[in-house]
Protein backbone atom coordinates (compact mmCIF):
# COMPACT_ATOMS: atom_id res chain seq x y z
CA UNK A 1 0.00 0.00 0.00
CA UNK A 2 1.38 3.42 -0.90
CA UNK A 3 1.31 6.07 2.29
CA UNK A 4 -1.13 8.63 1.60
CA UNK A 5 -0.74 11.68 3.81
CA UNK A 6 -2.07 15.15 4.06
CA UNK A 7 0.44 17.98 3.96
CA UNK A 8 0.12 21.06 5.52
CA UNK A 9 1.80 23.90 4.49
CA UNK A 10 2.24 26.71 7.25
CA UNK A 11 3.34 30.12 6.84
CA UNK A 12 5.20 31.12 10.05
CA UNK A 13 8.27 32.12 11.96
CA UNK A 14 7.81 30.00 14.78
CA UNK A 15 6.14 26.24 15.39
CA UNK A 16 2.17 25.57 14.61
CA UNK A 17 0.52 22.51 15.80
CA UNK A 18 -2.90 21.10 13.94
CA UNK A 19 -5.80 19.84 15.59
CA UNK A 20 -4.90 21.53 19.08
CA UNK A 21 -1.98 18.78 19.64
CA UNK A 22 1.09 20.37 20.98
CA UNK A 23 3.02 16.91 21.66
CA UNK A 24 5.69 16.14 18.74
CA UNK A 25 7.20 13.46 20.69
CA UNK A 26 8.67 11.10 17.80
CA UNK A 27 8.99 13.31 14.87
CA UNK A 28 11.77 13.41 12.84
CA UNK A 29 12.78 16.76 10.79
CA UNK A 30 15.01 17.97 8.06
CA UNK A 31 16.02 22.07 7.31
CA UNK A 32 15.64 23.04 3.64
CA UNK A 33 16.22 26.36 1.84
CA UNK A 34 12.86 28.02 1.33
CA UNK A 35 12.23 30.95 -0.91
CA UNK A 36 13.47 34.15 -0.43
CA UNK A 37 16.89 32.75 1.51
CA UNK A 38 14.23 31.36 4.39
CA UNK A 39 14.08 27.77 5.59
CA UNK A 40 11.63 24.92 5.40
CA UNK A 41 10.91 22.42 8.67
CA UNK A 42 9.58 19.18 7.54
CA UNK A 43 8.14 17.37 10.18
CA UNK A 44 6.40 13.99 10.65
CA UNK A 45 4.25 13.07 13.40
CA UNK A 46 1.29 10.93 13.86
CA UNK A 47 -1.76 12.80 15.60
CA UNK A 48 -3.01 10.79 18.45
CA UNK A 49 -6.09 8.99 18.54
CA UNK A 50 -6.33 9.50 14.61
CA UNK A 51 -5.82 7.74 11.74
CA UNK A 52 -3.71 10.55 9.66
CA UNK A 53 0.12 10.95 9.78
CA UNK A 54 0.53 14.60 9.01
CA UNK A 55 3.79 15.99 7.39
CA UNK A 56 4.24 19.87 8.44
CA UNK A 57 6.29 21.95 6.16
CA UNK A 58 6.75 25.21 8.06
CA UNK A 59 8.13 28.13 6.76
CA UNK A 60 9.91 31.04 7.96
CA UNK A 61 10.29 33.44 4.69
CA UNK A 62 13.49 35.51 4.67
CA UNK A 63 11.43 38.84 5.06
CA UNK A 64 8.26 40.25 5.24
CA UNK A 65 7.65 38.06 8.15
CA UNK A 66 6.27 40.94 10.31
CA UNK A 67 3.90 44.01 10.00
CA UNK A 68 4.85 47.81 10.34
CA UNK A 69 4.20 47.47 14.13
CA UNK A 70 6.94 44.02 14.15
CA UNK A 71 4.71 41.72 14.95
CA UNK A 72 4.19 38.37 13.14
CA UNK A 73 1.49 37.98 10.36
CA UNK A 74 -0.99 35.74 10.64
CA UNK A 75 -0.63 32.32 9.16
CA UNK A 76 -1.89 31.32 5.71
CA UNK A 77 -2.51 27.34 5.88
CA UNK A 78 -2.98 25.50 3.04
CA UNK A 79 -3.70 21.68 3.40
CA UNK A 80 -2.31 19.35 0.52
CA UNK A 81 -4.04 16.11 0.25
CA UNK A 82 -1.33 13.22 -1.74
CA UNK A 83 -3.18 10.51 -3.50
CA UNK A 84 -2.41 8.37 -6.15
CA UNK A 85 -5.22 6.75 -8.58
CA UNK A 86 -6.13 3.59 -9.83
CA UNK A 87 -2.84 3.12 -12.20
CA UNK A 88 -0.54 3.94 -8.61
CA UNK A 89 0.34 7.21 -10.33
CA UNK A 90 0.85 10.16 -7.81
CA UNK A 91 -1.23 13.58 -7.43
CA UNK A 92 -0.77 16.42 -5.24
CA UNK A 93 -4.20 18.77 -4.46
CA UNK A 94 -5.62 21.22 -2.17
CA UNK A 95 -8.23 20.25 0.17
CA UNK A 96 -10.94 22.69 0.32
CA UNK A 97 -11.80 23.87 3.78
CA UNK A 98 -15.54 24.93 2.93
CA UNK A 99 -16.70 21.25 1.58
CA UNK A 100 -17.82 19.10 4.40
CA UNK A 101 -15.52 16.11 5.12
CA UNK A 102 -16.44 12.81 6.46
CA UNK A 103 -16.24 11.32 9.92
CA UNK A 104 -14.92 7.67 9.26
CA UNK A 105 -12.11 5.74 10.73
CA UNK A 106 -9.79 2.91 9.40
CA UNK A 107 -9.88 0.82 12.06
CA UNK A 108 -13.92 0.94 11.66
CA UNK A 109 -13.67 -0.80 8.11
CA UNK A 110 -13.47 -4.61 8.63
CA UNK A 111 -13.86 -7.34 6.71
CA UNK A 112 -16.70 -10.20 6.59
CA UNK A 113 -15.52 -12.86 4.67
CA UNK A 114 -14.76 -12.14 1.37
CA UNK A 115 -17.24 -8.75 1.52
CA UNK A 116 -15.91 -5.33 3.89
CA UNK A 117 -18.21 -4.18 6.47
CA UNK A 118 -18.50 -0.94 8.33
CA UNK A 119 -19.63 0.02 12.01
CA UNK A 120 -18.66 2.49 14.56
CA UNK A 121 -21.01 4.60 17.22
CA UNK A 122 -22.69 6.26 14.52
CA UNK A 123 -22.42 4.46 11.08
CA UNK A 124 -23.22 1.18 10.02
CA UNK A 125 -22.99 -0.34 6.26
CA UNK A 126 -24.90 -2.60 3.71
CA UNK A 127 -22.86 -4.26 0.68
CA UNK A 128 -23.84 -3.97 -2.97
CA UNK A 129 -23.04 -4.42 -6.22
CA UNK A 130 -23.34 -2.81 -9.79
CA UNK A 131 -23.65 -4.70 -12.95
CA UNK A 132 -24.60 -4.29 -16.40
CA UNK A 133 -24.23 -6.01 -19.88
CA UNK A 134 -21.27 -7.22 -18.83
CA UNK A 135 -22.70 -9.50 -15.94
CA UNK A 136 -25.43 -11.77 -17.37
CA UNK A 137 -27.30 -14.67 -15.81
CA UNK A 138 -26.82 -13.73 -13.03
CA UNK A 139 -28.65 -15.96 -9.67
CA UNK A 140 -29.71 -12.98 -8.15
CA UNK A 141 -31.30 -15.58 -5.10
CA UNK A 142 -27.47 -16.51 -5.02
CA UNK A 143 -26.16 -13.31 -4.36
CA UNK A 144 -28.93 -12.20 -2.36
CA UNK A 145 -28.10 -15.45 0.22
CA UNK A 146 -24.78 -13.82 0.53
CA UNK A 147 -25.64 -10.90 2.48
CA UNK A 148 -26.14 -7.99 -0.76
CA UNK A 149 -28.15 -6.04 0.24
CA UNK A 150 -28.65 -3.53 -2.82
CA UNK A 151 -27.30 -3.26 -6.88
CA UNK A 152 -27.29 -0.38 -8.87
CA UNK A 153 -28.02 -1.26 -12.74
CA UNK A 154 -26.74 0.47 -15.63
CA UNK A 155 -29.90 1.76 -17.37
CA UNK A 156 -27.94 3.17 -20.08
CA UNK A 157 -25.03 5.08 -21.77
CA UNK A 158 -23.67 7.43 -24.71
CA UNK A 159 -21.18 6.69 -27.02
CA UNK A 160 -18.05 8.44 -26.70
CA UNK A 161 -17.91 9.15 -30.46
CA UNK A 162 -18.47 12.22 -32.25
CA UNK A 163 -22.10 10.77 -32.67
CA UNK A 164 -22.97 10.42 -29.00
CA UNK A 165 -26.03 8.74 -29.79
CA UNK A 166 -27.73 7.38 -26.14
CA UNK A 167 -28.34 3.60 -25.96
CA UNK A 168 -30.23 1.37 -23.57
CA UNK A 169 -28.06 -1.28 -21.69
CA UNK A 170 -29.80 -4.47 -23.73
CA UNK A 171 -29.23 -6.25 -20.08
CA UNK A 172 -31.54 -3.86 -17.68
CA UNK A 173 -35.04 -5.03 -17.82
CA UNK A 174 -33.26 -8.79 -17.04
CA UNK A 175 -31.61 -7.14 -14.14
CA UNK A 176 -33.62 -5.10 -12.36
CA UNK A 177 -36.67 -7.76 -12.40
CA UNK A 178 -34.28 -10.38 -11.12
CA UNK A 179 -32.60 -8.18 -8.28
CA UNK A 180 -36.33 -7.06 -7.29
CA UNK A 181 -37.79 -10.46 -7.06
CA UNK A 182 -34.73 -11.67 -4.90
CA UNK A 183 -35.09 -8.81 -2.79
CA UNK A 184 -32.62 -6.12 -3.19
CA UNK A 185 -32.87 -2.98 -3.26
CA UNK A 186 -32.18 -1.67 -6.68
CA UNK A 187 -31.32 1.69 -7.74
CA UNK A 188 -29.66 2.39 -11.53
CA UNK A 189 -26.75 4.49 -13.23
CA UNK A 190 -26.11 6.18 -16.38
CA UNK A 191 -22.85 6.18 -18.56
CA UNK A 192 -22.47 9.76 -19.69
CA UNK A 193 -20.55 11.77 -22.24
CA UNK A 194 -22.09 15.00 -22.22
CA UNK A 195 -20.81 18.09 -23.90
CA UNK A 196 -23.18 20.52 -22.42
CA UNK A 197 -26.33 21.13 -20.27
CA UNK A 198 -28.82 20.26 -22.92
CA UNK A 199 -27.28 16.85 -23.53
CA UNK A 200 -26.96 15.77 -19.70
CA UNK A 201 -31.06 16.96 -19.58
CA UNK A 202 -31.70 14.49 -22.87
CA UNK A 203 -29.72 11.61 -20.76
CA UNK A 204 -32.09 12.32 -17.35
CA UNK A 205 -35.09 12.47 -19.64
CA UNK A 206 -33.88 8.86 -21.39
CA UNK A 207 -33.74 7.65 -17.52
CA UNK A 208 -36.98 9.28 -16.42
CA UNK A 209 -39.10 7.76 -19.70
CA UNK A 210 -36.84 3.72 -18.78
CA UNK A 211 -38.23 3.71 -15.62
CA UNK A 212 -41.74 4.79 -15.58
CA UNK A 213 -42.61 1.00 -15.05
CA UNK A 214 -40.34 0.58 -12.38
CA UNK A 215 -39.78 1.48 -8.98
CA UNK A 216 -36.70 2.43 -7.06
CA UNK A 217 -35.50 2.27 -3.74
CA UNK A 218 -31.30 3.56 -4.66
CA UNK A 219 -30.75 6.44 -6.32
CA UNK A 220 -30.59 7.63 -10.09
CA UNK A 221 -26.43 8.15 -10.60
CA UNK A 222 -24.98 10.46 -12.87
CA UNK A 223 -21.79 9.01 -14.50
CA UNK A 224 -19.54 11.27 -16.45
CA UNK A 225 -16.38 9.05 -16.43
CA UNK A 226 -12.88 9.72 -18.37
CA UNK A 227 -12.26 7.52 -21.55
CA UNK A 228 -8.75 6.05 -21.28
CA UNK A 229 -6.85 5.15 -23.64
CA UNK A 230 -9.20 6.15 -26.87
CA UNK A 231 -10.21 9.61 -27.90
CA UNK A 232 -13.82 10.66 -26.63
CA UNK A 233 -15.80 12.98 -27.54
CA UNK A 234 -15.84 14.56 -23.97
CA UNK A 235 -12.16 15.28 -24.47
CA UNK A 236 -11.83 18.68 -23.86
CA UNK A 237 -14.93 19.30 -21.64
CA UNK A 238 -14.06 21.76 -18.98
CA UNK A 239 -14.21 20.72 -15.20
CA UNK A 240 -16.56 23.71 -15.12
CA UNK A 241 -18.91 22.51 -17.92
CA UNK A 242 -18.68 18.54 -16.43
CA UNK A 243 -20.14 20.45 -12.86
CA UNK A 244 -22.59 21.99 -14.79
CA UNK A 245 -23.56 19.03 -17.29
CA UNK A 246 -23.69 17.17 -13.28
CA UNK A 247 -26.02 19.54 -11.64
CA UNK A 248 -28.40 19.53 -15.06
CA UNK A 249 -28.93 16.18 -14.80
CA UNK A 250 -29.28 15.73 -11.05
CA UNK A 251 -31.93 18.76 -10.87
CA UNK A 252 -33.87 16.73 -13.79
CA UNK A 253 -34.02 13.50 -11.70
CA UNK A 254 -35.11 15.28 -8.84
CA UNK A 255 -37.65 17.52 -10.54
CA UNK A 256 -38.98 14.52 -11.38
CA UNK A 257 -39.06 12.57 -7.90
CA UNK A 258 -36.27 10.17 -8.23
CA UNK A 259 -33.10 10.94 -5.49
CA UNK A 260 -30.00 11.93 -7.92
CA UNK A 261 -26.54 10.99 -7.14
CA UNK A 262 -23.02 11.66 -8.78
CA UNK A 263 -20.33 8.81 -9.16
CA UNK A 264 -17.22 9.88 -8.13
CA UNK A 265 -13.32 9.34 -7.81
CA UNK A 266 -10.43 11.68 -6.36
CA UNK A 267 -9.08 12.95 -9.28
CA UNK A 268 -12.63 14.04 -10.26
CA UNK A 269 -13.45 15.48 -6.97
CA UNK A 270 -9.59 17.59 -7.32
CA UNK A 271 -9.65 18.40 -11.06
CA UNK A 272 -13.03 18.10 -12.67
CA UNK A 273 -15.95 18.42 -10.29
CA UNK A 274 -16.89 21.80 -8.27
CA UNK A 275 -18.01 20.59 -5.10
CA UNK A 276 -18.87 23.43 -3.74
CA UNK A 277 -21.89 24.15 -6.26
CA UNK A 278 -23.22 20.53 -5.69
CA UNK A 279 -23.59 20.72 -2.35
CA UNK A 280 -27.19 18.59 -1.81
CA UNK A 281 -25.54 16.19 -4.74
CA UNK A 282 -24.63 12.43 -2.78
CA UNK A 283 -21.51 11.22 -3.77
CA UNK A 284 -20.75 7.11 -4.85
CA UNK A 285 -17.16 7.71 -4.54
CA UNK A 286 -14.78 4.52 -6.26
CA UNK A 287 -11.05 4.13 -5.09
CA UNK A 288 -9.28 1.12 -4.85
CA UNK A 289 -6.99 1.38 -2.23
CA UNK A 290 -7.32 -0.12 1.05
CA UNK A 291 -8.88 2.96 2.68
CA UNK A 292 -10.78 5.80 0.63
CA UNK A 293 -8.36 8.95 0.36
CA UNK A 294 -11.21 11.46 -0.31
CA UNK A 295 -11.47 13.74 2.57
CA UNK A 296 -14.74 15.14 2.06
CA UNK A 297 -18.20 12.87 2.71
CA UNK A 298 -19.66 10.49 0.33
CA UNK A 299 -22.60 8.21 1.11
CA UNK A 300 -21.78 5.13 -0.89
CA UNK A 301 -18.21 4.02 -1.77
CA UNK A 302 -17.12 1.43 -4.44
CA UNK A 303 -14.27 -0.48 -2.52
CA UNK A 304 -13.41 -2.77 -5.43
CA UNK A 305 -13.58 -3.73 -9.14
CA UNK A 306 -12.67 -7.46 -8.78
CA UNK A 307 -15.35 -8.82 -6.44
CA UNK A 308 -16.08 -12.70 -6.30
CA UNK A 309 -19.72 -13.38 -5.44
CA UNK A 310 -21.46 -16.23 -6.30
CA UNK A 311 -24.34 -16.61 -8.95
CA UNK A 312 -22.55 -13.90 -10.89
CA UNK A 313 -19.84 -15.20 -13.52
CA UNK A 314 -16.74 -12.86 -13.86
CA UNK A 315 -15.35 -10.29 -11.28
CA UNK A 316 -18.36 -7.44 -10.52
CA UNK A 317 -17.90 -4.03 -8.45
CA UNK A 318 -18.86 -3.90 -4.30
CA UNK A 319 -20.15 -0.92 -2.86
CA UNK A 320 -20.16 -0.19 0.62
CA UNK A 321 -22.54 2.13 1.59
CA UNK A 322 -22.67 4.14 5.18
CA UNK A 323 -25.37 4.40 7.15
CA UNK A 324 -26.20 7.00 9.78
CA UNK A 325 -27.49 5.33 12.55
Amino acid sequence: MKKKSITVVLFAVSWIFLFGCGNNTGHSDKDVHGPEGGEVSVVELTIPGSDITVSEDILSAGNGSADENGSDKEADTVEVLRFVDAFGEEYETEILEAIPKHEYHRDSFLKDGNLLKYQDEAYTSRIGIDVSKYQSGIDWDQVKAQGIDFVFIRIGFRGYGEAGTINADPSFEEHIKGAQAAGLDVGVYFFSQAVNEEEAVEEAEFVIARLKDYELQMPVVYDPETIKDAAARTDDVSGEQFTANTIAFCNTIRENGYEPMVYSNMLWEAFELDLSRMPEIPIWYADYEPYPQTPYHFEIWQYSEKGQIDGIEGAVDLNLQLCPR
